[in-house]
């Protein structure tokens, strides 16, 4: 038992990785994945599927699974899914409580599944439904999955016999599509990609983990779980491991409140150098690089006509500011190399911000300088964003994109001079430079603009396009978390992975209602519209009150 349970005053360990459905968050991914898995119980016989990255909750979500079973249904779990088909038989025969007289004149694989039969047909007369559970399915042989596969043909005339689950990682998808396997694969009846938490499950993930061992204090506020989420990415076992760790960080140091600092440390200590090792050695390269990019762009400054005011911020040598734990070397490094820069160019107090700079700022991610649109767009994806530059766009589309974006603008003199469009009214427009902004008239600005536009907007990896017909079984299921947050009451439709009429249907309701293009197709404008209907802090142009 933790020593900071008294502390905290918690019941239980609220943080243990050791599966406990009675600790299982109830999102709305979760409830999804538990639909598909008793659907799949409701079919008469066959495989059912569970698929998610290490440490997603798949057999928590399993056992959960099982202990809420009816009492007309018997499980077989198999734990070590590295055996010989032999001995995978004969657990499931263990498991099952099916003994058999051994027949020297037969195999043994074949004694076990001759018994196998046998007992189903029993067990099948009584009302009783039977299912196997194999963990870490992925790791199965090819010609042991062929063997399951033969073994779940065992049939009546008129019913399947047998249930079989299998989890495992995103590997196991990939050996199911193979060629060799498609008779098995075509015997799924349902299967379920479970992915890790969003950003904005995280809290409440911890909230529910800390209530279910017994307290409701808040000992993690809004800025530390949003930490959490960017070290771990949303996968609820690293969540565990280092909000455990934070516990006893804060017990050591008889705080009741987890700060970002005391989060970075608790990471360090939970998972060693796995993400700060990674970051220490960017964060050097990328310094050096950047230290002699500044160099080389001083030292030419003067030689070339053009000028670069509207691109280079006053702290020009400064570089990413990441969220991870820092190295104090490397801080002390990065010191120094800024102080050099700044002797270097004695020009940099009347040296404009950058817009895209502040873009990203907008977006709640401090940047340091880049020179060219690809180390921009290097920048947005390392933070899951993309960065899109339009030169000549209408000003219609910029309203039906909706996000803030760098537009360029020729005066009376022909100076041209960047911005970043921060909102727009029914009449007027507003502009951000540096932390200055100023409402412009809404002609004047279409008249100066040049029509270029850069906007950032995020992407879903799942997703390039979906559209009528198509498989993506990952790519359906978030959408369909997406739709089910823009409406709670909307029924789940079981897809089988498949763009389906019905889901073509949801999209192009969703499209009219936004008006924007509706072609049940989502592609980028859907993609970006259901961002900003799903994550309030997506940032917008157009204010509920102009809309």
């Amino acid at each position: 038992m933790s020593v900071y349970l008294k502390h905290f005053g918690l019941k239980k360990e609220p943080f243990s990785i050791v599966p406990d459905s009675k600790f299982l968050y109830p999102s709305y991914r979760h409830r999804q994945a538990v639909a598909h898995l008793k659907y799949g119980l409701d079919r008469e016989g066959g495989f059912i599927v569970l698929t998610g990255e290490v440490g997603t909750g798949k057999t928590t979500l399993t056992k959960t699974l099982i202990e809420h079973l009816p009492p007309n249904v018997r499980v077989g779990y198999i734990l070590n899914s590295k055996l010989k088909e032999s001995d995978l038989f004969a657990s499931i025969c263990k498991e099952l409580s099916i003994r058999f007289r051994k027949n020297s004149n037969l195999s043994f694989s074949k004694q076990c599944t001759d018994a196998i039969y046998d007992d189903l047909l029993e067990t099948h007369s009584q009302g009783l439904k039977t299912l196997i559970v194999i963990e870490e399915a992925q790791n199965l042989d090819d010609e042991i999955l062929e063997s399951l596969r033969l073994l779940s043909n065992l049939e009546t005339s008129s019913n399947k016999l047998l249930h079989i689950l299998l989890v495992g990682q995103p590997e196991l998808i990939r050996k199911l599509e193979q060629n060799n396997l498609r008779q098995l694969n075509q015997r799924v009846v349902s299967r379920f990609h479970l992915l890790p938490l969003q950003n904005n499950e995280v809290k409440d993930y911890i909230t529910y983990r800390l209530k279910q061992g017994g307290t409701n204090r808040e000992l993690f506020g809004n800025r530390a779980c949003k930490q959490i989420y960017r070290l771990t990415k949303g996968v609820p076992r690293l969540i565990n491991l280092i909000c455990h760790q934070a516990l006893l960080g804060m017990y050591s140091e008889n705080k009741h409140t987890a700060s970002t600092e005391l989060i970075r440390e608790a990471c360090k200590e939970a998972l060693g150098a796995q993400i700060t090792e990674t970051t220490n050695k960017w964060l050097v390269n990328l310094s050096l690089l950047l230290a002699s990019l500044i160099v080389l762009v001083i030292a030419t400054k003067e030689k070339h006509e053009l000028s670069f005011d509207s691109f280079i911020n006053e702290e020009s040598q400064n570089i990413l500011e990441v969220d991870t734990a820092d190295n104090e070397a490397i801080n002390q490094s990065l010191d120094s190399e800024k102080n050099e820069n700044k002797s270097i160019n004695p020009s940099n107090s009347s040296v404009k911000s950058n817009p895209l700079k502040s873009l990203f700022l907008i977006w709640g991610f401090e940047v340091g300088d880049a020179f060219t649109n690809e180390e921009f767009e290097n920048l947005a994806s390392r933070f899951g964003l993309k960065l899109e530059n339009e030169t000549n766009i209408l000003f219609k589309t910029i309203e039906n994109l909706n996000r803030p974006g760098v537009v360029h603008l020729m005066d009376e003199n022909s100076i041209l001079s960047s911005s970043l469009l921060v909102e727009i009214g029914e009449e007027s427009v507003v502009l951000m430079n540096g932390k200055s902004t100023n409402e412009m008239e809404l002609d004047v600005f279409i008249q100066n603009w040049t029509g270029s536009f850069n906007y950032l907007w995020k992407p879903e990896p799942s997703i390039t396009s979906l559209q009528l017909g198509d498989e993506n079984q990952e790519g359906l299921s978030w959408l369909q978390d997406q739709l089910f947050k823009i409406n709670s009451e909307r029924e789940f439709l079981i897809t089988g992975g498949r763009f389906t009429k019905a889901v073509y249907n949801e999209v192009i309701e969703l499209q009219k209602k936004n008006n924007i293009e509706q072609d049940g197709i989502v592609g980028q404008q859907t993609l970006m519209l259901i961002n900003q209907l799903t994550n309030t802090e997506i940032p917008t142009l157009i204010k509920e009150s102009y809309r």
